[in-house]
């Protein structure tokens, strides 16, 4: 019964199943040659040349102050509109404004404690006028400090909401492009396999699944609505034996298989940047959660990566590999009319996913075993397919660099996307993660520039200014970490809290400052 068309068959329910990364995200097709053609590697690499390089570098608030031209360069390549570009030099302004205020706050502080000393001495030798002169300098500079705080809270909250709207660096790796037309074909496999024909001579999946009574749409339709899937019979065993094998698979090379809630916080989801730019893509429950808003679950990277946030990890438990299978739910705003036959652009699929965290230094090489990892899986399944570098104008919001693996699908005689393996450097680490280096000792804490300088070492929650203005580590924690205009002060003040406890606790950990996921 599935002679005809078997390998679009598997094909499908290997995407609406298991997808690894991003996965079938189906945009548009990209069409290949109908044409057998040899294995190729490393075709025609685009230049990126004029694009300065930012490895090494970390996005935050102080590198798009002190380099604005690199931070637009980069966004620009990404197709950045000319509002997130103008917000960067706006950001530049609030920074040196910032400094500015902390710097005038201090000095307030300074004078009204040296005051204040000395209008009890003077009240002591009776010196009643001289001390009630003091007592008006010592108001106009608590009054004076007040407004500093006041606005510089004002000015973190305009910087925090035109930052967490700025995308990652690119890797120097990444070519320069404009969309997916301009993505680079690395590596093809089972190129001579392909079934190629013309139109027709292969069926689409939908067409194979109706045949095996397999696929129910109109159930569907009236439980759900459009673009929800009802499996029955051997296409619903077909999805049960493919995501067992992918868990299977990978559990043989090392990764660690976790079950997590499919219903996540509004914090959890910045976590890993999908909050707030796609909030419109996500399903928001009528619930809160945690005692924020709450949401289902795009992908198990956000739980997965999240299951990290707030810890300290000691380097020699790096690498960490966790893979989870788990429904996805995305609204896909904006994407009616497109590409949404059969079980394409669902907005709910269930997904096996890969997520490592790792050292700096085994970033890149990570990056490569894990795609090496999607692709044996499609190979195991003989499923021809080919390795595609995305450009800077397709790549994900959060990833530095990222490979899209695309399966030769015969009923449509094109290679369409079935995983993507990316590469967020520190960017998710910065969105909602403390992994602190081990701390200097502590008399070193008497030197405002050495506090400055070992905060600046520490990767902090994302919006975080990358610099310090008080020596004592609690409250430098207090004022960066939990820096959001979405966080209450209770919040702020248990992040603060949970911290110190930790850095007191651990003496020897180090920053993993890479977050894979595939």
């Amino acid at each position: 019964a599935m002679k005809t068309g078997s390998t679009t068959l598997l094909l499908v329910f290997v995407t609406m199943a298991a997808r690894l990364g991003c996965g079938l995200r189906l945009s548009a097709p990209r069409f290949a040659s109908l044409r057998a053609a040899p294995r190729r590697v490393a075709v025609a690499m685009s230049s990126t040349a004029e694009r300065p390089s930012a490895n090494g570098l970390g996005l935050e608030v102080r590198l798009v102050a002190e380099q604005p031209e690199l931070v637009k360069v980069h966004l620009a390549a990404r197709g950045a509109s000319e509002e997130v570009l103008a917000s960067v030099d706006e950001m530049a302004t609030l920074y040196d404004r910032r400094k500015e205020l902390i710097t005038r706050g201090d000095a307030a502080r300074e004078i009204r404690k040296r005051l204040s000393g000395q209008i009890g001495k003077l009240m002591k030798e009776g010196k009643t006028e001289e001390a009630e002169e003091l007592k008006k300098q010592v108001e106009a500079a608590n009054a004076d400090a007040d407004v500093c705080d006041k606005e510089q809270s004002e000015v973190d909250e305009k910087c925090g909401d035109s930052f967490t709207a700025l995308p990652n660096l690119l890797d120097d790796s990444t070519p320069t492009g404009s969309g997916e037309e301009e993505n680079e074909v690395v590596s093809e496999w089972g190129t001579d396999q392909r079934k190629v024909g013309e139109d027709g001579v292969y069926k689409w999946h939908d067409e194979i699944a109706v045949e095996l009574n397999g696929w129910k749409a109109d159930e569907a339709a009236m439980l759900s609505g459009a673009r929800f899937s009802v499996l029955a019979g051997p296409v619903a065993k077909l999805e049960r034996a493919l995501t067992q094998f992918f868990l299977d698979s990978l559990g043989k090379k090392g990764y660690t298989e976790m079950s997590v809630p499919f219903i996540v916080g509004r914090s959890v989801l910045e976590g890993t940047g999908q909050l707030p730019k796609f909030e419109d893509d996500l399903f928001k429950v009528n619930h809160l959660v945690n005692g924020e808003d709450g949401f289902l679950i795009p992908t198990a990277e956000v739980p997965l990566t999240n299951l990290f946030k707030g810890g300290i990890l000691d380097e020699k438990a790096l690498p960490i590999a966790v893979t989870a299978l788990t429904p996805c739910f995305r609204a896909e705003a904006g994407s009616y009319g497109r590409d949404t036959r059969g079980l394409m652009r669902q907005h709910q699929f269930t997904k096996c996913e890969m997520v490592k965290i790792t050292s700096p230094e085994t970033s890149a090489a990570e990056h490569e075993e894990t795609t090496r990892h999607a692709e044996e899986l499609l190979e195991a399944l003989g499923l021809p397919y080919r390795r595609m570098k995305l450009c800077s104008g397709d790549l994900g919001f959060s990833a530095r660099i990222c490979y899209d693996l695309e399966v030769w699908l015969p009923g449509q005689q094109a290679y369409r996307e079935i995983s993507s393996i990316s590469n967020c450097h520190d960017f998710q680490v910065r969105c909602g993660f403390l992994f602190p280096r081990p701390p200097p000792p502590q008399a070193a804490f008497s030197s405002p520039s050495t506090s400055a300088n070992w905060c600046e070492q520490i990767p902090i929650r994302r919006g975080a200014w990358g610099s310090a203005s008080r020596a004592s580590p609690p409250r430098v924690r207090r004022r960066l970490g939990p820096f959001s205009p979405t966080r209450s002060t209770a919040q702020a003040s248990r992040s603060g809290a949970r911290w110190w406890r930790c850095w007191r606790l651990t003496r020897t950990a180090r920053a993993a400052s890479t977050c894979l996921r595939s």
